[in-house]
């Protein structure tokens, strides 16, 4: 052994005889010199070990004390390239270390840490054709299905993975599903089946996907409103969710220069209250981030809250100049709430039977045993009616109508049904059962509401032009009205009187009326003003010159409306000389400022004047009223003849006539803010609501009829494979 190495046991004994002198020190309470020498002797034990013993290769080592204990190994790092998640580390028989392709296993590569790294990796595998992601960049074709025949069109397809994911987050959008529906097992295992390259984004992911859809859909749609400066005109309504949050709905409608008419949701907001004044603050903050500062209309509901908030509209408008007339013809009431006003003091003549009614079909669809006997009681009675028993909703009389026409058709079913079970009568006490006088005022009450559930439907829609159809709408039931009113069945008289007062109260007086139903009955080629004034001729015969007045207030309304859209025109067009002559076009300028002072110099010589577009408009022969015809259609061939009056036309078509559009936003957010998915954010529902009424191209929906048609086709040939199995079983 060296002079400088020593043995693990003599460093023990050293060691340990230091703690023996420490002990003995403390036990025998020595003086404080062998205290402190005591305590420094492991310390210069240690020093002098440092220095004097320091383990050569040849030191001794117990055999009991493993060698990796005493050379321990550095950890080993991970493997941080992307590369390596497509190739496999080996060593070949030098022992060098390469790599292996998982695609092409034929070839390696060196990939030594130090001398090679991975760079010859990643461009073999950018590069290599047996990669399945480098195929996919291949443009292929494929057949883009239309319907469910098959029939499609060609189109070339190449894999992306970020076009994925934004249809994916459309797909979300449109179909209503919810962030975690990505996560789930059954779209995961579809994924990896059709597209396994296809890198699945988790939840939170989607749901930033999902809001930059809609912030570049807004901006797309902030730079058209931006671009056009196009008036527009509004539909508005409150609605409470599952979260207790009150939520506005701003829908717009517009005409585009293309004359195709068009329903965009602005906005889905919360509103802390129902008062006038917030709303009305609510639309003005709207607005003014949409860059929105032209409005023809709003349509509202007849709530106090909404005068309100129309009144503190007209205001703002009024301090942006960008009014028509004042605002004097913003306010519009929504038809469907007035109807709905009408017909509900109707239905109250009939209560009594409607309530009978309505008990006979809650107690029969209470129980699913009850169900069964009725339906084997419509068996029996051979009633073809495919209809079903529903429940209404009180307050909703549409809903009623419908209750009492299926209940009328398997009128005979509830007769057998009554004989049938002994505790039918029992259980309908006191209400009672509906006999025979009930079902003849049924079938009174479902042949009187008929024609308004129709004419609710017709005033519905948000897809094509309604407002020049409010004034026959509501002059039809006006006639209908009288006409039932004098009527020899006391029921229906009565019935009619009360409507009569109720529709009175909003459309007896033409002063009481939003004008712009008449003029866009005056912009409508297959009537104009002829057919006013023929109409109120018809309703007005006393002969008292009632007729003639009204007459002239709508022609009064129409000239007043485009003398000031005239007006409008003539500043852009000053503007537009402004800029011409900026740009020194010195001769257009000359010609035009000699053609005023022409039509200057004829007005005052007592020369005829040029005719208006207007009165061109009135004079020429009206248009045929056939089946196909469409207004946008011809005011688009037409435009060019009537370049003022065409602008007129097209922000007066568009206005709504019914809050249908905003109140039918209320059934998505339902459906968006279910029991299961009451945690949304206001920001998030905004943004899942207005960007699916951006991007949805089809808003076709089944009706209860078609789809309980479509179910019971589906329930036949099922029933035929289920058969098939049992005769192959045989």
């Amino acid at each position: 052994m060296n002079q400088n190495s020593t043995t693990f046991s003599e460093i023990d004994f050293l060691c340990g005889s230091s703690l023996w002198f420490i002990a003995v020190v403390h036990r025998r309470g020595s003086s404080p010199w062998f205290f402190a020498v005591g305590t420094l002797l492991p310390s210069l034990w240690t020093i002098y070990f440092a220095f004097n013993f320091i383990p050569t290769e040849d030191a001794t080592i117990p055999n009991d004390i493993p060698q990796n204990k005493c050379k321990p190994k550095r950890k080993r790092m991970k493997q941080r390239s992307a590369g390596w998640d497509h190739f496999v580390k080996y060593t070949d028989k030098d022992g060098t270390t390469r790599a292996r392709c998982k695609y092409c296993p034929d070839k390696s590569f060196a990939c030594d840490s130090i001398s090679n790294g991975t760079s010859n990796l990643l461009r073999h595998y950018k590069s290599c054709t047996m990669n399945p992601e480098n195929a996919m960049t291949q443009t292929v074709l494929k057949l883009q299905s239309n319907n469910i025949n098959g029939e499609g069109t060609l189109s070339c397809w190449r894999y992306d993975q970020d076009a994925i994911r934004t249809s994916l987050a459309h797909m979300l959008i449109i179909d209503e599903l919810s962030f975690r529906f990505v996560e789930k097992e059954g779209f995961r295992y579809f994924m990896s089946v059709t597209c396994p390259k296809f890198q699945l984004p988790s939840r939170i992911t989607i749901a930033r996907d999902i809001y930059q859809v809609y912030v570049d859909e807004k901006k797309k749609l902030q730079k058209w409103f931006a671009s056009t400066g196009q008036r527009v005109s509004l539909t508005i309504d409150t609605w409470t969710s599952l979260q207790r949050v009150n939520y506005m709905c701003l829908t717009a409608h517009f005409i585009d220069p293309d004359w195709n008419l068009h329903k965009k949701i602005l906005n889905f907001c919360p509103i802390l209250s129902h008062k006038g004044s917030q709303i009305g603050e609510l639309i003005e903050k709207c607005l003014l981030d949409w860059g929105i500062d032209k409005l023809l209309a709003i349509t509202v509901d007849n709530a106090s809250s909404n005068d309100t908030a129309v009144a503190y509209m007209k205001k703002r408008f009024e301090q942006w100049g960008t009014d028509i007339l004042k605002a004097k013809h913003l306010h519009m009431r929504c038809i469907a709430h007035i109807i709905n006003l009408v017909v509900t003091d109707g239905l109250k003549e009939g209560s009594d039977s409607i309530d009978r009614v309505r008990a006979s079909v809650k107690y029969i669809r209470n129980s699913p045993s009850r169900l069964a006997k009725f339906k084997s009681c419509i068996e029996f009675e051979k009633i073809q009616s495919k209809c079903s028993l529903t429940l209404d909703v009180c307050t909703r009389w549409n809903s009623t109508y419908l209750m009492l026409s299926s209940a009328l058709k398997l009128r005979r079913a509830f007769v057998r049904f009554e004989s049938e079970d002994p505790q039918f009568k029992f259980e309908l006490q006191p209400v009672g059962v509906p006999d025979e006088e009930d079902w003849k005022k049924v079938d009174i009450l479902v042949t009187f509401f008929k024609t308004f559930y129709d004419l609710t439907q017709r005033i519905s829609g948000s897809r094509y032009v309604t407002s020049n159809t409010l004034f026959h709408e509501i002059i039809d039931v006006d006639s209908l009205l009288i006409k039932w009113a004098e009527s020899t069945n006391n029921d229906f008289a009565s019935m009619a009187k009360k409507m009569k007062v109720k529709y009175d109260k909003y459309w007896g007086d033409i002063g009481k009326t939003n004008m712009l139903i008449y003029v866009s009955v005056v912009l409508d080629p297959r009537h104009k003003l002829r057919y006013i004034d023929f109409v109120f001729s018809e309703l007005h015969k006393q002969g008292d010159g009632t007729e003639i007045v009204m007459t002239k207030n709508v022609k009064d309304a129409t000239y007043e409306l485009f003398i000031s859209y005239q007006k409008n025109g003539t500043t852009s067009k000053s503007n537009e000389n402004t800029h011409r002559r900026s740009k020194d076009d010195v001769q257009e300028y000359v010609i035009t400022d000699m053609k005023e002072r022409y039509k200057k110099f004829k007005s005052l010589s007592g020369g005829v004047e040029e005719k208006s577009e207007l009165e061109k408009y009135l004079t020429e022969e009206n248009v045929a009223d056939s089946l196909g015809f469409s207004i946008l259609s011809w005011w688009k061939l037409n435009g060019s003849r009537f370049p003022v009056l065409s602008q007129m036309a097209r922000d007066i078509l568009a206005v709504p006539i019914s809050t249908v559009a905003s109140e039918s936003t209320f059934s998505t957010g339902g459906r968006v803010l279910d029991s299961y998915r009451t945690s949304l954010s206001p920001k998030v529902v905004q943004a899942l609501i207005c960007t699916q009424d951006w991007i949805r191209k089809s808003h076709k929906s089944l009706t209860i009829e078609d789809e309980t048609h479509e179910n019971e086709e589906l329930d036949e040939e099922l029933s035929k494979l289920t058969g098939d199995l049992s005769m192959l079983d045989l």
